[in-house]
């Protein structure tokens, strides 16, 4: 790896970093730098996972206070998450390469417009939840399948799993941009745990990649826990549509 190759991929840490606390979809950037760089699909995807752990954990802890009071939501939702994540990094390792190719654009397409309607469908939902419970089992469901596919290739993770939490969850979208960094960062180290035993990895840009997102992190979460409900729901709309561009041209 040349000198500008090295700079170029830790850029793309930072980028991914800050992009993946304020909304997700990260990978967007540093996958297909490390696929011009001329890593294959799987070792470029596996390298990604493990390097953008340190990101966040950083933007984890920028969030902390909207993290606040969310203890339960935590300890319902995490376990869903990360045996989402470890059956997802199996099915990168075991399955064809290209077999969720036409079924990605199509899933951040659903959670796009239903980050769009959420507010409406927020209240309907709210009328018919029992007791005030703020997670029933299909948003666990909905979690675990979440970490299968972040486990498996995991850009725009966090828009499909923040546009769940927002229509399950009545709560600011903010805090639920915190619950969704921790679930989300969750499943792409314990599929980068399984990545370390059994897949190939390249770690010259992995230690690149991970000093760029701990700063993009913390740059993330510093700019981005600012942004009112509307503009952070309008920017996952705008990288959204950028992931959907994005895989079907590399479809």
């Amino acid at each position: 790896m040349t000198i500008l190759e090295a700079i170029a991929v830790l850029a793309a840490g930072v980028a991914a970093g800050t992009i993946n606390t304020v909304v997700g979809s990260g990978t967007l950037i540093t996958f297909p730098t490390l696929l011009a760089l001329g890593y294959s699909p799987v070792v470029a995807n596996v390298s990604n996972s493990i390097g953008l752990v340190p990101g966040s954990v950083s933007g984890a802890i920028g969030y902390r206070r909207e993290l606040r009071g969310q203890r339960a939501r935590l300890e319902r939702l995490i376990p869903a998450a990360s045996l989402g994540g470890i059956c997802g990094a199996i099915a990168l390792l075991t399955l064809p390469d290209d077999l969720f190719a036409a079924v990605v654009p199509a899933m951040i397409a659903v959670a796009l417009v239903l980050i769009v309607i959420q507010p409406w469908l927020t209240r309907v939902v709210a009328r018919h939840r029992p007791h005030g419970r703020d997670h029933s089992l299909w948003l666990v469901f909905a979690t675990f399948c979440s970490g299968v596919y972040g486990g498996y290739f995991g850009a725009a993770q966090g828009i499909i799993l923040i546009s769940l939490l927002a229509v399950a969850i009545a709560d600011d979208l903010q805090r639920l941009n915190a619950l969704k960094n921790i679930l989300a960062g969750l499943v792409n180290l314990i599929a980068g745990i399984v990545f370390l035993f059994v897949a190939d990895v390249a770690w010259g840009p992995v230690a690149l990649i991970a000093a760029g997102s701990l700063l993009g992190g913390a740059i993330g979460a510093r700019y981005g826990r600012r942004l009112p409900p509307n503009v952070l729901r309008a920017l996952i709309v705008v990288v959204g549509v950028f992931a959907i561009t994005r895989l079907l041209v590399w479809g």
